[in-house]
Formats: C-alpha cells, structure tokens, sequence
C-alpha cells in the first residue's frame, strides 16, 4: 500500500462529503469508467472519483454552450485551482467539492497533477478548432486528453516501475482516445470536429467527413476503420503490458476499463457503418462480465 495512503486515515465529514460528490457524478457521467473503479480499495476509489470529476469538468467546459472567451476563461480559473491545489491552500471548508476531495487524493496520493494541466491543454486544441495531419500529430493531442489519465491513474494505483508504467499508460490511452474517435465519428461531424488524420481520409478517399448516416460516395469507408482498428488494436496490446506491474485490484480496475474499450472496438471493427448509425456501447450486463473478468485476471 502506498505509504501516504496508510499513513492518513479517511478524513472528515466534509472531506467525504465531497468525495461522495465525485463518486456520484462519476456514477452518473462515467460508467464506462465507474465500472473498473468499483473494483478499487475504498480510498483508491475516492481519489480516482476526484481525479474524474475535475477531467468531466474540464471537457464540459470544452464542450458547452459558452462563447470561446468565456470557455478560455473558466479553462484559466481551472488552472487556477490546481495551482491551490499544489500550493496546499485548499480549505475543507470550500464551497467547491471537487476542489476539496481532489486537494485531499493529492495528500494521499503521488498524483501527477501537471496531468491535468496537459487535459487542459487538449481542449484548448479543441477550442482552437486543431486539426491533425499526420497520426504523430494526432498523439500529442491524444496524450494530453487521454495519455493524462492514464498517468494519473498511476499515481493512484502505483506501479513497480513508474516510469516504464507511464510509458504504457500513455499508449494504453492512446489506444482507448483512438476507440472514442471511432465511435464518436459521426457525432464529432456534427459538432465540426475531425480527429482522424488528414492523411487518412486522403488516403480513403473519406475527405467528404462524417455528417450523413452513410459513408461518402466512393469512400473505403470500411477500409479506414480497419485501419484505424488494427492501430489502436496495436496499441492495447502495448499499453496492456502494464497490467503485470500492478497490484490485483488496481490491475483488475485497469484490465476492465481496457476490456470494455477493447470489445467496443471489435464490435466497431466488425461493423464499420455502425458508427455512423448511433453510438455503439456495450449492454450493463457485458460490462460487470468484463468487469469481473479482470478481477478473476483476465483481460476481457
């Protein structure tokens, strides 16, 4: 057990109070991702809770409805709050719970906060409107919006080798970033937004995008998708190499939130059209199974 973690005991009612807060909205917005923390020791679980409710508020302000200079803005106040944060200024009396559970998981836990500097970073690139010609291009967003969380996590989790860990974490976000570009394709054409690189769509003949329920005239639309399956398929196979450096639960949290991801993708590979039909996801049911499976010591 991480020495910080056994060293402070679960924390005042105002503390839990807003751990509570986290846990819900991490339930409710999460449940791709509340599915693996379940698997947690209760105080992993809370951090981890911390850690996604502040990540949720960062892409909601991306997201919104609110004008560039007022999501600039309130990006900046976010900052802001991690620097309280680092500087250990934040009261268990604010009116903020996210603030105040996240402030105590960074007392408990080594949690690299920068992480949540580069998450800014990545929906800053969103509200600049980036585009990404090459697939080295598309990694550095990815690293920031999804590579984040990955070390994050790690922080929490703790790893036999951190720094080969944020290695794999990274490339195991980048794997799950890729899964949510195929499945969001249509979605993110609605919204003006295209992740996949230039050089792909080219490449496909799919410069047209995304925003009509069928791919474009003379596209090799199924050939794009298996392209991009078979990359982010590479990638869960690098990142899962992680696994083995963690302790069961943790490997059990992480080994279900991969394996959900992993079987939307071989859904997503096996039906390429579906993603522009609806959002493809997994029933209730498939998830606890897979969720269970990692804590028996599987992958799926």
């Amino acid at each position: 057990m991480n020495a910080r973690v056994a060293a402070s005991p679960l924390a005042s009612a105002q503390v839990m109070a807003a751990y509570r807060y986290c846990e819900a909205v991490t339930a409710l917005q999460a449940r791709n991702f509340s599915y693996g923390i379940r698997l947690l020791p209760e105080a992993k679980r809370y951090a981890m809770s911390a850690l996604y409710a502040l990540a949720r508020r960062i892409d909601d302000i991306g997201d919104g409805d609110l004008p560039p200079e007022r999501k600039a803005e309130q990006l900046g106040r976010t900052r802001e709050l991690l620097d309280e944060i680092r500087s250990g200024a934040v009261s268990v009396d604010d009116t903020d719970p996210i603030k105040v559970a996240l402030a105590d998981a960074a007392r408990r836990f080594p949690i690299p906060l920068g992480a949540l500097d580069e998450l800014i970073d990545g929906v800053e690139m969103d509200l600049k409107g980036a585009e990404y010609q090459t697939f080295e291009e598309l990694k550095v967003y990815c690293r920031c919006v999804a590579g984040s969380i990955g070390r994050l996590s790690l922080g929490v989790y703790g790893c036999e080798d951190p720094e080969l860990g944020a290695e794999y974490a990274d490339t195991l976000g980048l794997a799950l970033q890729l899964t949510n570009i195929l499945r969001d394709l249509r979605e993110d054409a609605l919204n003006g937004r295209t992740y996949l690189p230039s050089e792909d769509l080219v490449r496909f003949g799919c410069e047209q995008g995304f925003a009509l329920p069928r791919p474009p005239r003379g596209a090799d639309f199924a050939g794009l998708v298996a392209f991009q399956a078979e990359r982010a398929q590479r990638c869960f196979e690098e990142g899962l190499r992680l696994l083995p450096m963690l302790d069961r639960r943790s490997r059990a949290s992480t080994a279900a939130m991969a394996g959900i991801y992993h079987r939307l993708l071989g859904r997503i590979a096996a039906d390429p059209e579906s993603v522009l039909r609806g959002r493809v996801s997994l029933p209730g049911w498939e998830k606890a199974y897979v969720a269970l499976s990692g804590l028996a010591g599987g992958r799926s």
